[in-house]
């Protein structure tokens, strides 16, 4: 994974929006977007688990760390999608997932992309694109731990598992509607 972040145009997000198997079914679609590695960043506790994280007591949010193609997909426009795959007006919860580990973040690799977010941000909120104003954290990126490999690549192992499709696959349904023309699949 390291290898991949490393080649040419190869840039790397790290970005929570609620349950990371949602976030990572859909930003997965985009096209330029290589990998998306379920795991959690923005805590004290090294080297967390699962269950430790769902304790709500490590400081970690579930996040998606995303390694992009930026001559075919920028920050920006991997932003836009971000802010669609869930309701970043949400203080520490997605639906009925709730605690800090669900909280929506953006965790910055360098200045550009700090300015980028507190950008896009500024825009949502001056269009009132949200009924109540965004809540998205942005911080510096810190540490990223991988989940357990069971978490990796979730949907796409379980969709006929209840959560997957009566929770991811709406989801799913509706991003790809919204962004039609920027699927890999299409």
């Amino acid at each position: 994974m390291e290898q991949y972040a490393a080649a040419k145009h190869l840039s790397v997000a790290t970005l929570g929006a609620g349950c990371f198997w949602c976030v990572e079914t859909q930003l997965m679609q985009l096209q330029g977007v290589g990998t998306v590695i379920s795991g959690f960043s923005g805590g004290s506790v090294e080297n967390p688990t699962y269950k430790q994280v769902c304790t709500g007591t490590t400081g970690h949010a579930e996040v998606c760390q995303v390694y992009f193609d930026s001559t075919k997909i920028n920050f920006a426009e991997l932003l836009k999608a971000f802010f669609v795959t869930h309701d970043p007006t949400q203080l520490n919860r997605q639906g009925n997932d709730e605690g800090t580990q669900y909280r929506s973040a953006i965790f910055y690799h360098d200045d550009n992309q700090k300015q980028e977010a507190t950008k896009i941000i500024a825009e949502l909120n001056a269009a009132k694109v949200y009924d109540n104003p965004i809540v998205t954290e942005v911080s510096a990126f810190t540490k990223f731990y991988p989940a357990e490999d069971y978490h990796q690549n979730y949907y796409n192992a379980n969709p006929d598992q209840a959560y997957c499709a009566y929770v991811i696959k709406p989801k799913k349904d509706k991003f790809e509607k919204v962004f039609k023309d920027k699927l890999k699949h299409h």
